[in-house]
């Protein structure tokens, strides 16, 4: 079933098209990725979907409801962590906990969420004091203690170090298996793949291709080697082939299933020696920069 409905959803700011036509589904009980570079409108596609934002055009219904006129039954069912998330240097982290408990009807128990999430002995730690992980860990109680049905995270390990990143991945991970559904904007191809079930690819304003990590990535693998000795020639029409390029004596074929045992077999019996042999698997990011024909930054 799905809790969110985006279709040709329009925002502009004076000659400026932030959105032009967005449109995707997330379904229940999965953590749905939206992955795109810095100003290609992510944030705030997730703004309008939060009721945060007013759409110039297209229709969005979350949980059924529409999160502009239904706002405030909206709010009582989501939480949300915003891309840029700052509390009082000086507020301790139970009187944070406490004080957004106190915007929802039926909110958690935010003393359970300080063990749920390493934070009891942080209790009274003010916010200034905490390090970065144990902030995150703090914002993803916050977006929880109103006991929502789908949860928000925008760019939530970005300044991390890779320890941290990691931690937080496993955080989120929690959410989820908690019956969260979760959506999760990101702009770290490694983070995509290892939570998401489904991504949606942003690029200029509008979603250039939805699928699951893997199928984007696709089935194709990439050889690579430095044809020493011989000619090679025939490689194109090879089984499983389904692409050469060459810079000098430098190769690069891509195919699918087992077209490397015919490459080599084929490259052996035309008698070509070739060195730096490497085989390795089609990427997110190979993918990405194949939707948008540009590198991901």
């Amino acid at each position: 079933m799905a809790v969110i409905e985006v279709t040709d959803l329009r925002k502009r700011y004076a000659d400026l098209t932030v959105l032009d036509g967005v449109s995707f589904s997330v379904e229940e009980g999965e953590i749905f990725g939206i992955l795109g570079p810095n100003g290609t409108g992510k944030t705030t596609t997730v703004e309008c979907v939060e009721g945060l934002r007013r759409p110039d055009g297209g229709t969005i219904r979350v949980l059924g409801l529409d999160p502009v006129e239904d706002a405030r039954r909206v709010r009582e069912q989501i939480g949300v962590q915003l891309q840029q998330t700052q509390l009082p240097e000086n507020i301790k982290v139970w009187e944070a906990l406490d004080l957004y408990a106190s915007f929802y009807a039926a909110p958690r128990d935010w003393r359970e969420l300080l063990e749920e999430w390493g934070l009891a002995d942080k209790r009274n730690a003010r916010f200034g004091k905490l390090s970065g992980g144990q902030k995150q860990r703090l914002f993803i109680a916050l977006a929880l203690v109103g006991n929502p049905r789908v949860a928000f995270l925008d760019e939530l390990t970005t300044g991390l170090d890779p320890q941290a990143r990691r931690a937080t991945w496993e955080l989120i991970k929690q959410v989820r298996a908690g019956g969260v559904t979760v959506v999760l904007v990101s702009h770290f191809m490694d983070e995509v793949e290892e939570l998401c079930d489904r991504v949606a690819v942003f690029n200029r304003g509008r979603v250039v291709a939805i699928d699951t990590p893997a199928g984007l990535a696709g089935g194709e693998h990439r050889m690579r080697f430095t044809v020493m000795t011989g000619e090679m020639t025939g490689v194109e029409g090879l089984p499983g082939v389904t692409g050469v390029s060459r810079e000098g004596n430098r190769v690069v074929v891509t195919g699918t299933g087992d077209f490397a045992t015919a490459v080599t077999a084929h490259l052996a019996r035309h008698q070509v020696l070739v060195s730096d042999l490497r085989i390795d698997k089609r990427t997110l990011e190979d993918a990405f920069t194949a939707l948008t024909g540009r590198s991901f930054d």
